[in-house]
């Protein structure tokens, strides 16, 4: 087994995990959650995104936000940003670094963000630009790298043109996403072999929703092949708004105790983190979707 030693939990959380729930949540909130994250040792969390907020709503005030939050100078503070006016905020704003995102599925595409894959690329252009002549770090995310809720399965022949794409314009990381969490391990190692060929599995994250269960085999399918990125949401938090029953991304706390059991160091102690899906559920009224946080928490109740 060829499972690292150490790896970094990229927290989604504040951002790809907020941004489905209904619940109207207020900037102290978030600045709190994003702080409690932060205490937790991650070295990597995602503090919100710059998109109209007409689409999405619970990003409105990512700016006030980041202007609030307590910042770490060992934690990188990500924002997702889709147009260059993003790109202007989030520099006004003073990210450490920037997502870009886009998809292996065309429908999908057009679905999300209302553009063709190759539009995709183009108003990246200009986004990188920017970024580059403010030493602003980039990170790509691929969704529906498995399969998606209106072409099917996807084939790596269409992901793997896109990773290569995305490092050719200046991620220095690029996120794999199971979108709607139908992918097995024989689709992770199949991908992953495939993506092999165009970067380094170094430069690679994968990122899981658990709709059937199979988020933590699919991590362990990448570690075994070297990947040592993952992408986490506290408490389970997540979805998708394009496909119906997707269930939210793995749990950060659930990842933390497979790592835990496999010695592999991540710096954050999971006893902190099932803390803040407390938090969370306490705000939200909702119970965690972790099921390790829901055995600790009972516990710690008995």
């Amino acid at each position: 087994m060829n499972t690292p030693q150490e790896v970094c939990i990229v927290e989604v959380g504040p951002r790809d995990g907020l941004q489905n729930e209904s619940f109207n949540m207020s900037i102290e909130f978030r600045v709190e959650l994003i702080n409690r994250l932060t205490a937790c040792g991650l070295k990597f969390i995602e503090a919100g995104s710059f998109v109209s907020p007409k689409w999405v709503p619970q990003m409105r005030n990512t700016a006030e936000v980041l202007r609030c939050i307590e910042r770490h100078p060992e934690t990188t503070y990500v924002t997702l940003v889709p147009n260059l006016k993003g790109m202007e905020d989030a520099l006004n704003s003073q990210v450490d670094e920037i997502a870009i995102f886009t998809a292996a599925s065309e429908t999908f595409s057009h679905k999300n963000v209302n553009c063709s894959i190759d539009d995709t690329f183009n108003r990246f252009a200009p986004i990188t630009k920017v970024a580059e002549q403010n030493g602003i770090s980039i990170r790509g995310y691929v969704s529906c790298v498995v399969g998606c809720p209106y072409e099917g399965k996807i084939s790596t022949n269409q992901v793997v043109p896109i990773v290569e794409r995305l490092f050719k314009i200046g991620c220095r990381e690029v996120s794999l996403g199971d979108t709607i969490g139908v992918a097995t391990t024989q689709h992770i190692r199949r991908l992953l072999l495939d993506v092999s060929k165009v970067c380094a599995l170094s430069e690679i994250a994968v990122h899981f929703h658990d709709t059937y269960g199979q988020a933590l085999a699919n991590i362990l399918a990448s570690l075994e092949f070297g990947v040592s990125v993952i992408d986490s949401s506290v408490g389970g938090l997540g979805g998708c708004p394009y496909a119906k029953g997707a269930s939210g991304n793995v749990a950060t706390e659930d990842v933390l105790y497979m790592l835990d059991g496999l010695g592999v160091q991540t710096g954050i102690q999971l006893e902190d983190v099932v803390n803040v899906t407390e938090f969370v559920a306490r705000n939200l009224g909702k119970s965690p979707q972790s099921r390790v946080a829901t055995a600790i928490i009972a516990k710690r109740s008995s």
